[in-house]
């Protein structure tokens, strides 16, 4: 990823942290590369999601003391929301800066001249250490697998027993309303 590129750099959004991609795509972009990011709407941004709903929406209400009508106009859509970050990284107000923003493009979804490119997803940490050596893959894997096993058929089992008290004690009140009738 390092170097420069006359061919634009495609990463795949999905799945990764807001800051944390923000901040690579930054340097790549003021190393002179060109990048797009596809799927903006599927970053994460870590912590809860009303936590942050209310930081934005508090985001939302910051305007311009004077006159509020004037702006600033907050943008809403997850690529704008990438872009803003981004520039909170790069100088922006520098020529190098300026020029850095206008080699970035970030998109909602995947549009069709990058559908069909290869894009750029990182590793998982787990397949990396696998590779290198880590011999506990597989037995964490089915640990893992064991321990979802057990979390739905417990549910699954709550749910029966909740089923059968329930009907359980309709049927004594159905039998102590027959037994009053006769």
């Amino acid at each position: 990823m390092t170097g420069f590129s006359n061919k634009a750099i495609v990463i795949d959004g999905r799945g990764h942290l807001l800051g944390r991609l923000a901040a690579v795509i930054a340097k790549v972009l003021l190393e002179g590369n060109k990048v797009v990011v596809v799927r903006c709407e599927q970053l994460n941004i870590s912590g809860n999601f009303f936590r942050n709903k209310l930081k934005f929406m508090s985001f939302l209400r910051k305007r311009c003391n004077v006159n509020p009508a004037r702006g600033p106009f907050h943008f809403r859509a997850p690529s704008k929301i990438l872009w803003k970050t981004v520039r909170g990284m790069i100088p922006h107000k520098t020529e190098r800066g300026k020029d850095a923003l206008r080699r970035l493009r970030s998109y909602d979804g995947c549009p069709p001249p990058y559908d069909n490119r290869r894009r750029v997803v990182y590793c998982h940490v787990g397949r990396l250490s696998h590779e290198v050596g880590w011999k506990y893959r597989e037995v964490v894997r089915k640990l893992e697998d064991k321990r979802k096993f057990k979390a739905v058929h417990k549910v699954a089992y709550e749910r029966k027993l909740k089923v059968r008290k329930a009907l359980s004690s309709s049927l004594r009140t159905f039998a102590a309303a027959s037994v009053c009738i006769t």
